[in-house]
């Protein structure tokens, strides 16, 4: 008679898998505390020996998504500016609200 067969070993749960995914939404929302959380989960996944690449992402976007949200604004408002100086012409302008608008 054979013994009974016990049940295979779990694979480990990867460790701040949690603090992962909450730093890749945060890394969108308030991209210091994504960068944080992302840091924190890393270290935690590299203190057992795993890979986390959720936390390399998380600090990745973290990074580069104020990088990004800067220069739309940025060009968002050159464009606007030119908008302006198409509509009053080349000179130096006084707008209604006491901005002074030159163009060139």
């Amino acid at each position: 008679m054979s013994a009974p067969m016990a049940p295979a070993p779990m694979a480990p749960a990867e460790p701040s898998k949690g603090l992962s995914i909450a730093g890749v939404v945060f890394a969108f929302l308030i991209p210091l505390l994504g960068l944080i959380l992302s840091i924190v989960a890393l270290v935690q996944s590299r203190g057992v020996g795993q890979k986390n690449g959720l936390a390399v992402a998380g600090i990745i976007i973290s990074i580069v998504w104020p990088i990004v949200i800067g220069i739309i604004v940025v060009a968002l408002s050159f464009a606007g500016l030119a908008a302006a100086c198409g509509q009053y012409g080349p000179g130096v302008h006084v707008l209604d609200n006491g901005t002074t608008l030159t163009c060139g």
